[in-house]
């Protein structure tokens, strides 16, 4: 999959970066038309120490996918939001096959009532 990495206000590193890349490539294996996504680092100006956030859009065919994640490192954040982004395609997965199953009954039902005339 095809991402692109905007660290705002900061400079991210290579590992980093290599590191959000591997992670992001995973998601292939559940689902195969992924046609790209977008990653957000943001450092937000709290006292907290959970302040890293990452933002991870995925594109995939008739959908976008969002996903944001607030933790005390980057990697974490990006674990998690990979795996919510997981989550959102399975959920997407089954919904379509669902549609498509009903289709498939609503042809299956007309070609039956021709049949009957």
């Amino acid at each position: 999959m095809k991402i692109t990495v905007q660290s705002i206000h900061f400079t991210a590193d290579k590992k980093l970066l290599d590191f959000i890349q591997k992670k992001a490539d995973k998601l292939d294996q559940f689902y195969d038309k992924i046609i790209s996504g977008e990653v957000y680092l943001k450092l937000e100006n709290v006292e907290d120490e959970s302040n890293k956030v990452v933002e991870i859009k995925c594109i995939i065919p008739g959908s976008q996918l969002f996903v944001k994640e607030k933790c005390k490192s980057f990697e974490e954040a990006t674990d998690l939001a990979v795996e919510g982004l997981r989550r959102q395609i399975e959920k997407h997965k089954q919904k379509k096959a669902a549609a498509a199953e009903t289709a498939a009954k609503v042809v299956l039902t007309v070609t039956e009532l021709e049949d009957e005339f």
